[in-house]
């Protein structure tokens, strides 16, 4: 049903939204009743997600800031200033109109881009653990491909807009992006960074196939794309030991599968209810990255198996209201709202999941983080900004309705 909303809604409409029709706090819904301005599940989603992610922040980076720092709350300290940047640029970009956004789109990827190259010069780029992931400019450090997958998202509902028919029915129309998509692929593969090029490329096409791309056609690529994905991940001697690692990480749990075995403890240990807030044994120097890429395992040996579904919970309500958002956008024939909205969807959908499996020991060692939730200024900024950018498309949809509701009511 999804997928034949959004063909049905692929349609070049030309909708752009009126600033001035969403000033007020309220609009009315088809019986003249107050509807809330804004997705209010959807905040309150995000919010606790935030807020949770700042708790177990604080609780699982405690003991390494303290021995690297000297100072326990280090990074927590850090975490509310991101969440606090997040929030705030979440506000500017909530009041930033659709269309603009559309029109931006091009130049968000090419400033992407260049920003990925400029990853790979010296001097530019940081390194850390052997991969260049992060630009360094003065006091700041940014992960440019947290940003890149927006900008990715953005310009991909505006070029499903304009050559939505081409997309759909002709081979060349559906290669065109995937080019863009190999281009950033292959820069973020040169940092190494395999994790954000595998959610760049899924994210681009979960977007085309409900784009409308003809699903013999969409099949077909995924054979290449499958021996791709395959052939880097052997090619690499350090990806294949992440590989092999995953595969039986207590063959050698003191050595390459010694990250995997300590989240398996982590995730034991939690049991039910968890051993308590701040309890953890396990993010005392025995789990890496305990408070980026293996926060959940810290949650779940805190928190328990209770604490552990409630927050699979929160970011599947996330993912369904990104996906509820894109499909009345695609309804009301916003097409360029409706595929921004399932591509954040999609995005946050897969890289979770990815996080999630991570911890679990039920997909190999990627360098990803839990969105909303993990320390890390750049995953914050953009997934707030993703989160605005949703409540954007919902608010243009209120407005639309309430524009259409008048209308009825004055020409009774």
């Amino acid at each position: 049903m999804m997928h034949a909303t959004t063909m049905s809604a692929g349609k070049r409409l030309g909708y752009k939204s009126s600033p001035s029709s969403t000033r007020g706090k309220i609009s009315k819904g088809r019986a003249g009743m107050a509807v809330p301005r804004y997705d209010m599940t959807l905040i309150l989603t995000a919010l606790t997600l935030l807020g949770l992610g700042v708790v177990m922040v604080g609780s699982a980076s405690i003991s390494i800031a303290d021995r690297q720092m000297g100072e326990p709350l280090y990074y927590l300290i850090r975490q509310v200033i991101y969440v606090g940047l997040g929030l705030g640029l979440a506000y500017v970009a909530l009041r930033i109109p659709l269309h603009v956004w559309e029109r931006s789109g091009p130049i968000l990827l090419i400033g992407g881009v260049l920003l990925l190259l400029l990853v790979l010069v010296p001097g530019f780029g940081r390194n850390v653990n052997g991969s260049t992931r992060w630009l360094v400019i003065g006091p700041i450090s940014l992960q440019v491909s947290e940003m890149v997958k927006l900008a990715l998202i953005i310009y991909l509902g505006g070029y499903l807009l304009r050559h939505g028919e081409a997309v759909r029915t002709t081979v060349s129309g559906f290669l065109r992006p995937l080019s863009v998509v190999g281009l950033l692929g292959l820069l973020c593969l040169m940092e190494p960074d395999f994790g954000a090029a595998v959610v760049l490329t899924a994210t681009a096409m979960g977007m085309l196939f409900l784009g409308g791309v003809r699903l013999w056609l969409f099949g077909l690529l995924m054979i290449p794309a499958f021996t791709l994905a395959a052939f880097l991940a052997i090619s690499s001697p350090y990806r294949l030991e992440r590989l092999t690692a995953f595969m039986n990480p207590w063959a050698d749990p003191f050595n390459s599968g010694f990250q995997l075995t300590q989240a398996l403890i982590a995730f034991g240990r939690g049991e039910w209810f968890g051993v308590g807030l701040g309890g953890s044994i396990q993010k005392l120097f025995y789990l890496p990255e305990a408070h980026t890429d293996f926060l959940f395992a810290v949650l779940a040996e805190e928190l328990g198996l209770v604490g552990g579904v409630t927050v699979i919970l929160l970011f599947a309500l996330l993912v369904w209201r990104a996906f509820a958002i894109g499909r009345r956008a695609a309804q009301a024939g916003m097409v360029f709202g409706s595929h921004v909205a399932y591509g954040i969807g999609l995005w946050l959908g897969f890289q979770t999941f990815i996080n999630l499996g991570v911890n679990m020991g039920v997909l190999p060692t990627k360098g990803l983080t839990l969105p909303l939730m993990s320390y890390g200024g750049s995953s914050i900024l953009a997934t707030c900004l993703a989160v605005a950018l949703l409540l954007r498309v919902d608010l243009e949809i209120r407005a639309k309705h309430g524009s259409a509701g008048k209308r009825r009511r004055a020409a009774r």
